[in-house]
């Protein structure tokens, strides 16, 4: 078995980056962006970095809002709304329905 070289530290930390905000990590990347400013890396490229990420982000929300809203609609269309009990929904540990 060879060894494979490792990717650079600064593009593990785009990706890293990028993959956090899509993700809507909370700790926003700011690690990442940091180190990607301590190697020299140009705004303008971590600019890019981010703008795919957002995008990919608010893309997937825009989609997943879609299929839920589509769902929604079916569902009123078709089965008559169910009492509180036959949803299948379980308290919070405070006793709050999450129906």
């Amino acid at each position: 078995m060879t060894d494979q070289p490792q990717l650079h530290s600064s593009i593990v930390a785009m990706i890293s980056l990028a993959s956090g905000i899509a993700a809507n990590h909370p700790a926003m990347g700011q690690c990442q962006l940091q180190r990607l400013r301590d190697a020299g890396i140009p705004e303008h490229q971590i600019d890019t970095v981010i703008e795919i990420a957002r995008h990919i982000r608010d893309e997937a929300a825009q989609k997943l809002d879609a299929v839920f809203d589509e769902q929604s609609a079916e569902a009123q269309a078709t089965i008559a709304a169910e009492p509180e009990e036959g949803c299948g929904c379980s308290t919070t540990s405070s006793g709050q329905s999450c129906c």
